[in-house]
């Protein structure tokens, strides 16, 4: 077991059931009153951030996330479809863990995926994607607004802003974490 003076940054906890990364601890004396240990915590499912204090040496229970592999096969429903590279089962995700992630999936795509036991708990992307253009908005020219740029649609449904030499069939380079474009490939 796991002491709550033991708490780092990075580790994850199981707390009243629910699944927590620590995003920053802090041991903390005080002239009157006993020490404790503060930390700030991340819902894993939800991503909320609580501040939760601890009780030097209280017993905390430390998960161990597991990493797998997932390739991407369709939308199914309020659900997707992944292929687990490891053991080739498939594995359904709900849209809830994936968020915005779903506007860059596209078949074949690999994901890192953290499950705890068979529980889904987050879903990476590859920082950049190679992503064709299937759609560009019409310019006028006196659009001041544009400032240089226009909004495409991907072939994933993403919406993003692009140069104005990109045109529809052409594929660009995406950042998924900063959603923007990086060059044409």
């Amino acid at each position: 077991m796991t002491t709550s003076n033991q708490i780092t940054p990075g580790m994850t906890l199981n707390i009243d059931g629910k699944i927590y990364r620590v995003e920053s601890s802090v041991k903390v004396t005080v002239a009157k009153g006993p020490p404790f240990v503060k930390t700030k915590l991340r819902n894993l499912i939800t991503e909320e951030l609580i501040e939760k204090s601890f009780k030097p040496d209280q017993i905390v229970q430390e998960v161990s996330l597991v990493e797998r592999a997932l390739e991407f096969l369709y939308p199914e429903g309020k659900e997707y479809l992944f292929l687990d590279v490891g053991n080739l089962e498939q594995v359904s995700v709900p849209s809830s863990i994936l968020g915005n992630k779903i506007h860059f999936l596209k078949e074949g795509i690999q994901v890192k995926a953290m499950f705890y036991g068979d529980t889904i708990f987050a879903v990476e992307l590859p920082q950049f994607l190679e992503i064709m253009v299937v759609k560009t908005e019409d310019l006028f020219v006196n659009d001041a607004s544009a400032e240089g740029n226009k909004s495409a649609v991907l072939e994933t449904g993403a919406k993003m802003s692009v140069p104005l030499f990109i045109e529809s069939g052409d594929v660009i380079k995406v950042d998924t974490h900063a959603h923007e474009y990086i060059q044409r490939v």
